[in-house]
């Protein structure tokens, strides 16, 4: 099992689903830079659950405790290692059905990997649940980014279901995308998407959706091909989100059904700078950074714990059976998804600015 990602800014996270707690270890942060709980504590608050009706009950305070690697408010270099502790646990129903696997779940897969002996409690290694130390790793990637080279990185909620959300301006998505629960730009897409959402759920089912994130300010030349591109590093770090289940940059498969005279964008000076007339590509050619924003989407598919009666097997009897899911869960977890897919992006960008020479590895004091 590898649980570990990046270079220069390596991000390790650890912890269970219904382990004592989750968290994140990352090594490579610049010395100096300003970083508190409270930094770290408002992305966590927009990830963890029961925020809302379109989310699961459960209720995870999720306040993180920074255990080593930032002194006085400044990051000192070393790593720092981040956690939170898991205490609104449940685990009866895990142990009812320990050898029934979830249709839609890594129980299967886990058990034939690891031999049985993994954590089956909530998915345990492979839960949703891990992601709140992305959100702490990509909390401190952020602010680095933002800090040392004004980089924002964007995520919002463009489709839950069949609905989708029109398209909106930069502004827009910084101004309404935490205005509702949905975390959709699009005020009245957002409306249909809550209603769609408590529709589904009472009927004991699921939704998945589509999360788009924009990267803005990212200078040209960021990328390692021709194994760590830039699109590769990011795909690879969003499909370590356990609902992903498909990542596009630009256009992404749109391109398959347009000419060349449609799909390249075309080159042209604006105030000195190379710039590009149009952005199909998502800010990135030959695995390389171009100055454009980096644009990308992940498709998520509905939450695979749903209370509808489902086929499974027995793996004690070898038999086939079925299986009702109780506990709480999302009916839909792309609105928790945003900020995770914000941080995972940060997290790539971080690195790979480290590995440019973009960002110094000690920040000067400021005055």
């Amino acid at each position: 099992m590898n649980n570990s990602i990046g270079q220069l800014f390596r991000v390790t996270s650890f912890g269970e689903s219904h382990g004592r707690c989750v968290g994140v270890v990352v090594d490579g942060c610049p010395a100096g830079l300003p970083i508190t709980s409270w930094d770290i504590q408002k992305d966590l608050d927009r990830r963890r659950p029961g925020q809302s009706s379109v989310t699961t009950g459960r209720s995870e305070i999720d306040e993180v405790e920074i255990l080593s690697g930032v002194f006085n408010d400044l990051t000192t270099g070393a790593p720092i290692c981040m956690l939170v502790w898991n205490k609104d646990l449940n685990s009866s129903d895990y142990e009812r059905r320990r050898w029934t696997p979830r249709p839609g779940h890594a129980d299967w897969t886990a058990h034939i990997r690891f031999g049985g002996f993994n954590d089956y409690r909530g998915g345990g290694r492979f839960s949703g649940r891990i992601t709140a130390g992305f959100v702490m790793a990509g909390s401190i990637a952020r602010k680095l980014l933002k800090e040392t080279m004004n980089v924002e990185v964007l995520a919002h909620t463009i489709q839950i279901g069949e609905i989708i959300a029109s398209s909106m301006s930069y502004d827009e998505i910084r101004v309404n995308k935490e205005k509702t629960p949905v975390r959709c730009a699009d005020p009245k897409a957002a409306e249909r998407m809550v209603e769609e959402i408590q529709k589904v759920a009472a009927e004991g089912d699921s939704l998945g959706g589509i999360v788009e994130c924009v990267a803005l300010n990212l200078p040209p030349g960021v990328g390692e091909p021709v194994f760590d591109t830039l699109e590769g590093d990011l795909a690879k770090a969003l499909y370590a989100i356990p609902a992903v289940k498909a990542v596009e940059f630009g256009v992404g498969r749109s391109f398959s059904s347009l000419r060349g005279s449609e799909s390249n964008d075309a080159f042209m000076i604006h105030d000195g700078l190379v710039v590009k007339e149009t952005n199909r590509a998502g800010g990135i050619l030959g695995g390389i950074s171009d100055g454009m924003p980096i644009t990308c989407s992940v498709s998520l598919k509905p939450t695979p714990s749903i209370s509808k009666q489902q086929k499974t097997i027995d793996l004690s009897t070898m038999k086939e059976t079925t299986l009702e899911i109780k506990g709480r869960h999302d009916p839909c977890i792309v609105p928790r998804i945003v900020p995770v897919v914000e941080s995972v992006v940060a997290m790539v960008l971080a690195d790979h600015a480290l590995r440019a020479g973009l960002i110094p590895r000690v920040l000067s004091r400021s005055k």
